[in-house]
């Protein structure tokens, strides 16, 4: 086995606790959750505020820092090379705008999308497009997946809207399992009727195909 940091791994570890707990945490609440003394928590959150990973409010309790966006800005360009290939033959065989989307707190966020290359009329999906994750085909999608354990070679379940986000459009999308910390899925959107016993097959295999790709 490869030698690790202990100081790096409890660092991390810190870092995973604070953006999983958007109330913050007090030093004794770090250091019983991580089995550490208040006194290593008191030096990692030290060093995690220099570099703006973390930040105490006016009550001492700890949060994630703002500098975190920063790296999870990182993501979106890794997302979209892995993933754009798959939605690109998903969009040409169907002949419908396909999209990759991720949860984004409460909201469901487009971080990748891909038009067909041969229709003449498709809809206009944007990357950065967001909206709550109860509607819309993309963001049932991902509250579908939560907590869905597939069996091996198993496809995951698709899920179909109308006019959820924008009259007249049909969406299909289907969740991607397995990923540790991202909820995603990936779906198409067309403003023509999209029958889902044809369009949702494709729509799970691209979802697993994704999953495979970025797990």
């Amino acid at each position: 086995m490869a030698e690790t940091s202990q100081t790096l791994d409890r660092g991390l570890r810190l870092l995973a606790l604070l953006a999983k707990e958007p109330r913050g945490w007090t030093m004794t609440g770090l250091a019983t959750a991580m089995g550490v003394n208040r006194t290593v928590v008191h030096r990692l959150v030290a060093t995690l505020e220099q570099h703006r990973l973390a930040r105490r409010d006016s009550h001492g309790h700890v949060h994630v820092g703002l500098a975190t966006a920063t790296l999870a800005r990182g993501i979106e360009p890794l997302l979209r090379a892995q993933a754009g290939p798959v939605l690109r033959g998903l969009a040409d065989e169907l002949g419908a705008t396909a999209h990759l989307t991720v949860a984004d707190g409460a909201d469901a966020l487009a971080v990748a999308v891909v038009e067909p290359s041969w229709t003449d009329f498709h809809v206009a999906y944007r990357v950065g497009a967001r909206h709550s994750l109860d509607r819309g085909a993309a963001g049932r999608a991902i509250l579908l997946g939560r907590e869905l354990v597939l069996r091996p070679g198993e496809l995951p379940p698709y899920v179909s809207t109308r006019g959820e986000l924008q009259p007249g459009a049909w969406g299909v999308a289907a969740p991607v399992v397995g990923l540790l910390d991202l909820a995603a899925s990936v779906g198409v959107v067309a403003m023509a009727e999209l029958d889902e016993e044809h369009v949702g097959p494709p729509v799970a295999r691209a979802a697993a195909r994704v999953s495979q790709l970025l797990g």
